[in-house]
């Protein structure tokens, strides 16, 4: 097995009817032949519904008005899906979500037809939180994620208005190459009483696989296609496979295959331009690493190489991105797209209560209404309003007479100010530091004691202030864009 500290270095980066009730997952791999044939409908209560988008994952179709769809498949197409409407419950099975069904015959006609709940309340506003890297290797990993990860969430639901819909993004890294650990998670994500939908990672590949194209057949069969969409109240939701496996064990690039963006570039096609857009993947587009460690360019399995062309295909829309894969919390803006690349639900590996760059474990919680999208950390085992850390004088040992401040969803919309003694004395720039209980956990050799190769990583939500000699006690008061306040104080005597 490839040492992982050097991995990092290479790399990167450290025909059934379908309803609500219960199924089995089926096994795919019957990659259909020239000239197979679906056929279908989609139905609620017994009516057709009409303009629902089905695919085989190349071609792109609508149902008609008494909801029925025919479609020649792709050669090698393993599945037919649909694009979840509005307005419908989310089909799953104890919490993975059930939209797809295996294409069951090579030739001839395979005929697949999907029943569908009307929602009894309006989906307009919504709640949904994405999950990055649950990245399990070990059965103790395992129990933890289902002792203290998942109710966690399953508490933080029970906060909202009864009827609240809410939905999960399973953002990749689901288990760490231990298939045997699926059941786990689907145990977890079962237990937190909300559907998931779920993103393939590198951790989630077939190894053993000759290419890219063989690489996530068990990830199929355990979770249906890796690339699909679906539809809440006035959002649409794309869910990408942006790792591209080349073929050596545990070597793989950020990538969209052509296959991908055509299928994109179809479903698209069937969204209101100026909508709002959520796209999922489990490798960032792009991140500030190489600019924050100074490097010439993007490392290969650190970010998406060709997300140009994603971001010509979103250019019509407000696209919000949904990402994880570097176990720190980070976010960018530009043009019609914002990023949110998530702390990890593991931390550090499952090794200690923070992720490398001092963001606490947990994950990131969204509430839509319309297509407006307000969002916050949730550490998992603390409130909501847990969203700055103090450090005290002497723990940057770069800057001994220096409190730092920590406050891990920032990003250049937010307000970070500093009183001492109940006086403002102004507003806090941020500085690319280490946080320093990450350094202190993390750094060195022989830390931390499960995996070694964990160290600490820069990150760009670090502040520092410089206090009186006199003060007493120094308050950092820091606004989110959306006008909440989070305050946190600090004694100095």
């Amino acid at each position: 097995m490839l040492n992982r500290r050097t991995f990092l270095k290479q790399i990167g980066w450290s025909g059934a009817a379908l309803s609500s009730a219960p199924v089995a997952i089926a096994q795919p791999n019957v990659p259909a032949e020239a000239g197979t044939r679906l056929t279908g409908r989609v139905v609620s209560a017994g009516k057709g519904l009409a303009n629902v988008a089905v695919t085989d994952g190349y071609t792109v179709t609508k149902t008609d008005k008494n909801g029925a769809y025919q479609l020649t498949a792709a050669t090698g197409a393993e599945f037919v899906y649909i694009s979840l409407p509005s307005g419908y419950a989310f089909p799953h099975d104890n919490g993975t979500a059930r939209f797809f069904q295996p294409i069951t015959a090579k030739t001839g006609t395979v005929t697949a037809n999907f029943t569908l709940d009307k929602l009894p309340v309006d989906d307009t506003r919504h709640q949904f939180v994405v999950w990055a890297d649950t990245q399990m290797i070990s059965k103790k990993d395992a129990e933890q994620l289902k002792a203290e990860s998942a109710p966690d969430l399953h508490e933080l639901v029970a906060t909202y208005p009864a009827g609240s819909l809410f939905h999960g993004i399973g953002c990749g890294d689901l288990v760490w190459d231990h298939f045997d650990l699926y059941a786990d998670y689907k145990e977890a994500i079962g237990s937190t009483g909300i559907p998931f939908f779920n993103v393939i990672g590198n951790h989630d590949l077939d190894l053993d696989a000759r290419t890219d194209d063989y690489s996530a057949r068990t990830f199929k069969q355990q979770f249906g296609p890796t690339y699909y969409s679906f539809n809440r109240g006035q959002v649409h939701y794309v869910m990408l496979d942006d790792v591209f496996f080349i073929g050596t064990a545990k070597k793989y690039i950020g990538y969209l295959t052509e296959n991908q963006l055509h299928w994109l570039e179809q479903d698209l096609a069937l969204v209101k331009p100026g909508s709002t857009v959520v796209v999922s993947l489990h490798i960032p587009t792009q991140t500030g690493h190489a600019r924050r460690n100074k490097l010439k360019d993007d490392e290969l399995g650190g970010s998406v190489s060709n997300r140009n062309q994603l971001y010509q295909l979103l250019k019509p829309f407000k696209t919000h991105i949904m990402s994880g894969h570097t176990h720190v919390n980070e976010k960018w803006e530009a043009d019609n797209v914002i990023e949110h690349v998530h702390g990890t639900v593991c931390g550090a590996w499952w090794t200690g209560p923070i992720c490398s760059d001092g963001t606490p474990s947990g994950y990131g919680v969204y509430e839509v209404d319309g297509g407006d999208i307000r969002w916050y950390y949730k550490s998992t085992g603390k409130p909501r309003t847990h969203q700055v850390r103090i450090y005290e004088k002497g723990r940057v040992k770069e800057a001994p007479d220096q409190l730092a401040v920590n406050v891990w969803n920032w990003d250049p919309k937010w307000k970070i100010e500093w009183l001492e003694d109940g006086v403002l004395k102004g507003q806090l720039a941020p500085q690319v530091a280490l946080d320093p209980w990450a350094v202190e956990l993390y750094a060195g050799p022989q830390l931390p004691k499960k995996h070694k190769f964990v160290d600490p990583t820069l990150t760009d939500h670090l502040f520092f202030i410089s206090p009186s000699a006199n003060a007493r006690e120094i308050t950092v008061r820091a606004t989110d864009r959306f006008g909440t306040v989070y305050t946190e104080r600090m004694p100095l005597v």
